[in-house]
């Protein structure tokens, strides 16, 4: 706990003090994914999307592999969500043989991987300025309401699909969760949805950040009125100063290094922490503070409910002093879930409420590996094994039995 206090607090120094500029002219450049993937020698392109509400989304594409030949022209689609302080090049770290998007693109379908509003890939707006007060006024809530359709539709408007196979992890599963119960015509046009580590319900959760800031932030009142609506973690180059000398592969630095780049505390696990480094040029990649705080919100209400904007204000924006919950039970999409013994922040007893609310829940499969944490999911040694041949091996026998 202390650790983890600390390291954030050295790390909202570092982002006062850096010299940021907001629209991404930063004193550093990143690998964008775009040149990682062609590094490996596979075809990609990068697609822009303005939602509802005017955030413009930077999507990456790999239409087809080099290792396929005579392939198909139309290819099955599966649209790939990150998490939490991350991006879309969490899914292609882990190189050819072992990333999610590299292994889906492999077995012959046409991947493509979503961004959130307010990450470094997708930092600007047509209607308002970054330095707009409201700017950064979201939570995940309206990335699941906003964002996730406005890249859907784009999806299957430019491959001329109807349906596309989803995969998230963590608060790519969340807000999957708002689209489906909020705008439930979206189920429809999902073949299969596979939900890695969700943080849905979240009263059992053991993650450090989240037990530590509950008692500031969870409910409203002058710590969440302090801290909403603004960005958290930029990418600047004092936070990437820290980044360098904690992922340096020195043994002692290497958990600091995890906590810095990814949020989250213990140790390594079953991480593969050669990839570290790489993670460390793109993450954090930036959030709103509300997102952060809705999740916090989420572990003190034990519910799964909308933004507590606090009584007054919940009354002008919802018509109630209690911020409404959500119906999952609209979600009727063909639904996977995944969970892990270890995961601090996706509790395996919170994902055990899920079944009975879900009218087309498929599978709950727990790994059978007591260890496995909520970033295994995309970081783990043995991630291709584990995670990545089972949801693509329910994707193919979808399209297998329904004629792709």
């Amino acid at each position: 706990m202390l650790k983890v206090s600390l390291i954030l607090l050295v790390l909202s120094a570092a982002a006062v003090l850096a010299d940021f500029d907001p629209f991404l002219d930063i004193p550093f450049k990143p690998v964008k994914d775009i040149e990682r993937i062609e590094s490996h020698g596979y075809p990609s392109e990068s697609h822009y999307v303005e939602t509802e509400d005017g955030y413009v989304l930077n999507m990456f594409r790999i239409p087809h592999s080099p290792k396929l030949k005579n392939e198909k022209k139309e290819r099955p689609v599966v649209f790939i969500m990150h998490g939490l302080f991350s991006c879309s090049d969490c899914f292609l770290l882990n190189g050819p043989d072992n990333a999610l998007a590299y292994n889906y693109v492999d077995a012959g379908y046409d991947v493509w991987l979503g961004n959130a509003r307010g990450n470094l890939y997708s930092r600007k707006n047509t209607k308002m300025s970054i330095n707009h007060p409201y700017f950064w006024r979201f939570s995940w809530h309206e990335i699941g309401h906003y964002d996730l359709p406005a890249m859907i539709d784009y999806v299957l408007a430019t491959t001329g699909q109807e349906k596309l196979h989803y995969v998230g992890h963590s608060q790519g599963c969340t807000t999957f969760f708002v689209m489906g119960s909020t705008r439930p015509e979206y189920n429809k046009k999902i073949k299969t949805a596979h939900m890695l580590a969700p943080p849905i319900f979240m009263g059992n959760v053991t993650e450090g950040i989240i037990l530590a800031t509950a008692p500031y932030v969870g409910s409203p009142g002058l710590g969440a009125e302090l801290l909403q609506n603004q960005v958290f973690l930029p990418l600047n180059q004092y936070i990437q100063r820290l980044l360098d000398t904690a992922c340096s592969n020195q043994p002692i630095m290497l958990s600091y290094c995890k906590t810095l780049a990814l949020m989250w505390g213990g140790d390594l696990g079953n991480l593969n922490a050669t990839l570290l480094p790489q993670v460390a040029e793109t993450h954090p990649a930036g959030i709103s503070t509300n997102q952060g705080i809705h999740f916090i919100q989420s572990y003190v209400s034990n519910d799964f409910r909308r933004y507590d904007w606090g009584p007054k204000n919940n009354l002008a924006f919802y018509g109630t002093e209690v911020p409404p919950s959500y119906d999952i039970t609209k979600i009727d999409a063909n639904l996977y879930l995944y969970s892990g013994e270890a995961d601090g922040s996706a509790n395996v007893m919170d994902i055990a409420r899920l079944p009975g609310l879900l009218p087309n829940m498929k599978e709950l499969y727990t790994i059978p590996d007591p260890t496995f944490g909520h970033l295994d999911f995309i970081f783990a040694n043995s991630v291709k094994e584990i995670i990545n041949d089972k949801v693509i091996g329910i994707s193919k026998d979808y399209d297998a039995k329904n004629k792709f």
